[in-house]
């Protein structure tokens, strides 16, 4: 059996990566099931400057200033450091300098779907980010995640310095937009059924058998 998930997110949510992985978790608890997936592109924040801003202030921006604000955030940090624990996404926020402009990253991702790669790039740029506090929006960063993915990384950085698909881009994530999507990760499969949020592996678990069965 086959099944179409497509995998709306973006590559600065901590919660999309802990849900790639519980999905895969979820895939395993399903070995019948083979999985096509298909990643989509959502901007949280397309207005976020080409050269990115400081991580620590943005998340200031979220949490608030001041020692409370901040313990918070810590919390917060501590509850998806331990979570990505579980399914092996390792997050080390401390690391993190620069809060980036994803635009270029998802580029990358359209480019590397039609390689064969998505996947792969897909969990080089979320551990590239939230495991090794790269940045993501710098286009010699993303030659370097795509050679490593097999493509020619002399060509991606032809691609990311032109214009090439950054309408095609936004395009998409309008789309899905105008579908319902609201926040990341949303999991559409076989577009018969929909979730949304880094939910565990028997939830997506069942949600596969419910697209099957439709």
């Amino acid at each position: 059996m086959t099944v179409r998930i497509e995998i709306v997110s973006d590559f600065v949510c901590p919660y999309c990566w802990l849900g790639k992985k519980r999905m895969e978790a979820a895939l395993r608890l399903r070995p019948d099931v083979q999985a096509v997936t298909v990643w989509a592109p959502f901007e949280l924040d397309p207005d976020t400057p080409e050269g990115g801003v400081p991580y620590l202030d943005y998340m200031r921006g979220i949490f608030g200033g001041g020692d409370e604000a901040g313990a918070r955030r810590e919390q917060a940090w501590a509850g998806l450091a331990e979570a990505g624990r579980a399914v092996g996404a390792e997050y080390h926020f401390d690391r993190i300098a620069i809060r980036p402009n994803t635009l270029n990253a998802h580029r990358l991702m359209r480019w590397a779907q039609i390689a064969g790669a998505g996947d792969a790039v897909a969990e080089a740029l979320f551990a590239a980010n939230f495991r090794d506090g790269r940045d993501i929006g710098d286009a010699a960063v993303l030659s370097e995640i795509a050679q490593a993915a097999g493509m020619d990384a002399a060509a991606v950085r032809a691609r990311l310095d032109s214009d090439e698909d950054r309408d095609a881009v936004r395009a998409e994530e309008a789309a899905f937009r105008d579908m319902g999507v609201r926040g990341v990760p949303t999991f559409i499969i076989d577009r018969r059924v929909g979730l949304s949020g880094a939910q565990d592996p028997q939830v997506l678990a069942q949600a596969m058998d419910r697209a099957l069965a439709a």
